[in-house]
């Protein structure tokens, strides 16, 4: 039996409880609703790291950061962890990347036969935080509100000139594809870098939502005494006492948000169409990295456990798989041995190089008994953070901070930490239990300090002198394109047609 063609759809920094079931209603995307329509969806899947880099490596290869050692956007993604484009390329599939995947380090393929983009982001050590200097802002990459407070209108900014060319490649590599020149079946990862911030979208897309009912959070900005001790951090790392935020620009940014998610489905309906109009079929897997708080509770972008930072739209659209809701917890590192299953590898070669597992039983009826769990040791923080997610409950923790403990069902916003309610005592000692059985925290701080502390030495050491950067250069084969010498024009123009002979 032939195996299965792969089109992954990944998008960053989207909200996932924006899609309970598909988009919501309010939103206009209409290419995604066809999508989900014909879905697994997800309803509670979840980031294994509310941030860039550590979420995509987790993502790929089905391990938390503490395994990949992927702890932030500038922490280096070995070149020996397996991952799904290499689990797929083992097994005869041609594997191929347009768009972000953010590598850090000068392997920028990672099991990617073929890459047809530069990323949007450096692949060198140059975003480093360090937890030798507490509290300290790297001015020259660190969020900060300019984001919220410069959102707006414009017809081109640096990401839609990106992921308009990561759109483009991708439908001309569909086209390539079609021509049948590579009997090999393929999975094709294209990687958006919208709605990420900064939010300023294209007019059109954005006199969608002028009478959006949506442009103010749920929950409204609380004082910064009221927060947690990590969003209190957030709130520090992103500059905020630098800006005075107004309730237009945060309207106008959450507009612009909405804008963008448009845009984005406008891409993927240009992308469908092209696999629809090329009659090649193929497994559809729709994902994004993490979430954005979008203003909900005074926070924005993400690095923190909240739901909008860390729950993520998931659907699998596949042959055998009824469309429907999938309300069990699950986590992006459930993606690489769901994709090797659905392609037929041998998951006895899969499973010792992922904690994931396969959302096909889930798909197929079978309940989650395990609980989801999640890690942040990034920018904001000063010691690694952890979290659990299990029926309805959530569960974080830090060695610097106090346990929080959330009933979902009861407390969707995460208002009402229980962990100190005598009443959910047993609940909590249980999660206790879970996370000490896991992690290690004093090691695995240990761990990011050395890592850090390594990577500073490094980057201040290649950066003097000649400098060669790791960033990915496409490379573009000019003479074996189009029309040349070497070539017989008959067979070009034969070859390169699809359908031919029609």
């Amino acid at each position: 039996m032939p195996k299965p063609n792969i089109l992954i759809l990944m998008v960053d920094q989207l909200n996932g409880t924006l899609f309970p079931d598909g988009p919501g209603d309010w939103l206009h995307a209409p290419h995604l609703r066809r999508l989900a329509d014909r879905s697994v969806r997800f309803a509670n899947s979840y980031t294994a790291s509310p941030l860039c880099a550590p979420g995509r490596a987790s993502f790929m290869t089905g391990q938390l950061p503490s395994a990949t050692g992927v702890y932030d956007n500038a922490a280096e993604f070995r070149g020996d962890l397996p991952t799904y484009a290499h689990h797929l390329r083992r097994a005869g599939y041609h594997t191929c990347l347009s768009g972000k995947m953010h590598f850090v380090g000068p392997d920028q393929l990672h099991g990617f036969e073929e890459r047809l983009t530069t990323d949007i982001y450096p692949a060198d050590f140059g975003w480093t935080p360090d937890y030798r200097k507490p509290g300290e802002r790297i001015d020259w990459w660190y969020h900060n509100m300019g984001s919220v407070t410069g959102a707006g209108v414009a017809e081109i900014t640096n990401q839609m000139e990106y992921d308009d060319e990561v759109a483009y490649h991708a439908q001309r590599k569909l086209y390539d594809l079609a021509r049948g020149h590579d009997d090999r079946p393929w999975c094709l990862t294209v990687s958006f870098t919208h709605p990420h911030d900064p939010y300023v979208a294209r007019k059109r897309f954005w006199d969608l939502y002028e009478d959006c009912n949506h442009l103010s959070p749920r929950v409204p900005a609380m004082d910064y005494a009221d927060h947690d001790p990590h969003a209190q951090r957030i709130f520090d790392a992103n500059d905020w006492r630098n800006f005075d935020i107004s309730e237009d620009d945060i309207r106008r940014s959450r507009r612009a948000y909405f804008a963008n998610i448009s845009y984005l489905d406008e891409k993927i309906g240009e992308i469908l169409d092209v696999l629809d109009r090329t009659r090649q079929e193929a497994i559809i897997l729709f994902v994004s990295d993490h979430g954005d708080m979008l203003g909900e509770r005074g926070l924005w972008f993400k690095m923190n456990f909240y739901e909008g930072s860390a729950r993520v739209p998931l659907m699998i659209a596949a042959p055998g798989l009824v469309p429907q809701t999938v309300s069990d917890p699950v986590s992006t590192i459930d993606v690489c041995p769901t994709l090797c299953d659905l392609a037929g590898v041998s998951m006895d070669e899969v499973m010792p190089w992922t904690t994931g597992e396969s959302l096909i039983p889930l798909a197929k009826g079978a309940a989650r008994t395990s609980a989801v769990a999640m890690e942040y040791a990034a920018e904001g923080s000063q010691s690694p953070l952890i979290a659990l997610r299990q029926g309805k409950w959530k569960y974080t923790n830090c060695a610097i901070d106090p346990e929080q403990l959330f009933d979902l069902e009861a407390d969707p916003d995460e208002l009402v930490n229980l962990a100190e309610d005598p009443a959910h005592r047993v609940t909590l000692e249980g999660f206790r239990i879970e996370a000490a059985a896991r992690w290690d925290l004093e090691r695995f701080d240990a761990d990011v300090r050395a890592s850090q502390a390594r990577r500073w030495v490094v980057y201040e050491a290649l950066r003097q002198g000649g400098y060669y950067p790791w960033d990915y250069q496409p490379l573009q084969k000019a003479s074996e394109r189009y029309m040349r010498n070497h070539m017989d024009l008959n067979v070009v123009e034969e070859n390169q047609r699809f359908p031919r002979g029609e």
